[in-house]
C-alpha cells in the first residue's frame, strides 16, 4: 500500500511533468520520493512490530496459522523499506515508458526470490521464516536494481540518488494522486477481513483453502489488465502534461479493449475446465458441483474488470485522484462489508461467491459512467485548446 502510494504519486507526478517539460518537478521528484519512502517505512514497522499477532488474528487466524503467520509477517516487516521502495522506484521507470526495464528489473528480483526460498526451505529447512527471508532478499535485489539505474544516470530525467531534499508542492501532489492506490490496497486488506472471517464463521479449513485458491487464480487471470493498466499511466500522463486530452481519451479505449481480449482466452480456458485449474493448487481434493458453481460465479465479471482498473489508472494520470479514491472506498465500506456480513449469514459461504460478483458488477457500471463524465469534460478542454 505505501509502495503503491509513493509509486503511482511520484510516477503520475513525473510523466505529467515530462508531457508539460517540467525540469524543475523532474529533478526534484526522487528527493520527495527518498523522504517519503523511510517515513512510511517507520510508520509501518512500528505498527507491523506492535501489533502483528492481533492482525494475524482479526484474518482469522487460530492456533498453529496464527503462530506461523505471525512469524512470517514479523520478518517480511524486517525488509519492510526495500517492500515499499523497490515498488516505488519501478513505478516511477514505468512512469517514463520503460516497461521493458521496469519488466525486466522485476523479473531480476523475482528470481532471487525463488533462489533464497529454495536455498532457505528446501536445503536450510528454516519453514515458513525462511520463505520470509526469501521474499525479503528479493525485495532487496528490487530496490538495488532501482538504485543502480537511477545512481548509474539512467533515468530520462535528472536523477539525484540520494538525494532527501523535500519540495512541499511535489510532495502533496505525490500524496494526492498516490492515495487512490493506497486506498485500495488498504481496502484489498479489509476484504480479507470480513472475508476470511465469514469464511472462519460459517466454513470449514477446507471452504477457507478453497477461497484462497479462487482468488489467486482470480488475480493471476489479471495479469494481462494489471501489466497494462501499468502501462497506460505514461501514455495518459505524457498526453496530459503536453495537452493532448484526444490521445488521452484514444488511449483509454485502445488500453482497455487491449485488456478485454488478452483475458478473454484463459477466461474460457478456467470456465470450460475448472477442475484443472483448481487441481493444479489443491490437489489432493474431490471438487464438487457446488465448488465449480461457486469459481465460475466469482470469475464471471472478471474481463468487464479491464475497464474499471484502466479507470483507476485515468483518474490519477490527469491528475484526478479523488474519483479514484471514492470508487475505492465505496466498494468496501458501501458495498463488501455490508454484504459480506450479512449474505453469509443467510446462504451460507455461497453468500460471499454471488456478493462479490454482484458488487464488482455494480461498480464497473458506475466506474464506466464517471469514466463517460470525465471524457465529455476532456473532449471540451481539447476544444479549447483546438480554438486557441
Amino acid at each position: 500500500a505505501f509502495g503503491s502510494l509513493i509509486g503511482v504519486g511520484a510516477g503520475s507526478v513525473l510523466s505529467i511533468a515530462i508531457g508539460a517539460k517540467d525540469r524543475k518537478t523532474q529533478e526534484r521528484l526522487l528527493g520527495v520520493v527518498n523522504r517519503q519512502s523511510i517515513f512510511c517505512t517507520i510508520c509501518y514497522m512500528i505498527v507491523a512490530l506492535t501489533f502483528a499477532e492481533p492482525l494475524i488474528a482479526m484474518m482469522g487466524g487460530r492456533g498453529e496459522e496464527l503462530a506461523l503467520g505471525t512469524s512470517y509477517f514479523r520478518v517480511c516487516t524486517f525488509g519492510a523499506f526495500f517492500w515499499i521502495y523497490g515498488l516505488a522506484g519501478n513505478m516511477i521507470i514505468r512512469a517514463e515508458g520503460k516497461m521493458k526495464t521496469a519488466a525486466w528489473m522485476m523479473g531480476v528480483g523475482l528470481a532471487a526470490n525463488a533462489v533464497f526460498n529454495y536455498i532457505f526451505l528446501g536445503i536450510l529447512k528454516m519453514g515458513v521464516e525462511g520463505s520470509a527471508w526469501g521474499a525479503n532478499i528479493g525485495m532487496l535485489t528490487y530496490t538495488l536494481m532501482s538504485w543502480l539505474y537511477f545512481g548509474r544516470g539512467k533515468a530520462t530525467f535528472r536523477s539525484k540518488l540520494l538525494s532527501l531534499r523535500g519540495d512541499r508542492k511535489i510532495a502533496s501532489s505525490v500524496m494526492r494522486l498516490g492515495m487512490p492506490s493506497l486506498i485500495m490496497s488498504l481496502m484489498g486488506l479489509i476484504q480479507g477481513l470480513v472475508v476470511f472471517n465469514a469464511l472462519a464463521r460459517y466454513g470449514t479449513t477446507a471452504d477457507i483453502a478453497f477461497y484462497g485458491v479462487v482468488y489467486r487464480i482470480f488475480q493471476f487471470l489479471l495479469t494481462p489488465i494489471f501489466g497494462l493498466f501499468r502501462a497506460l499511466q505514461p501514455v495518459i500522463g505524457i498526453n496530459y502534461g503536453a495537452k493532448q486530452y484526444d490521445r488521452v481519451i484514444l488511449a483509454y479505449k485502445v488500453f482497455a479493449v487491449a485488456a478485454l481480449v488478452l483475458t478473454l482466452p484463459f477466461w474460457f480456458i478456467s470456465l470450460a475446465a475448472p477442475g484443472s485449474i483448481l487441481g493444479m493448487m489443491l490437489k489432493d481434493t474431490v471438487f464438487t458441483g457446488t465448488h465449480f458453481l461457486y469459481f465460475r460465479v466469482y470469475m464471471a465479471i472478471l474481463p468487464a474488470l479491464a475497464f474499471l482498473f484502466m479507470a483507476m489508472t485515468l483518474f490519477p494520470a490527469v491528475d484526478k485522484g479523488k474519483p479514484a479514491m471514492i470508487i475505492g472506498l465505496a466498494r468496501q465500506f458501501v458495498f463488501y462489508v455490508p454484504v459480506m456480513l450479512l449474505l453469509p449469514k443467510f446462504i451460507g459461504i455461497g453468500g460471499i461467491y454471488y456478493g462479490s460478483l454482484a458488487i464488482d458488477t455494480i461498480m464497473v457500471l458506475w466506474t464506466m459512467a464517471l469514466v463517460k463524465k470525465e471524457f465529455n469534460s476532456l473532449r471540451q478542454r481539447q476544444a479549447a485548446e483546438d480554438v486557441a
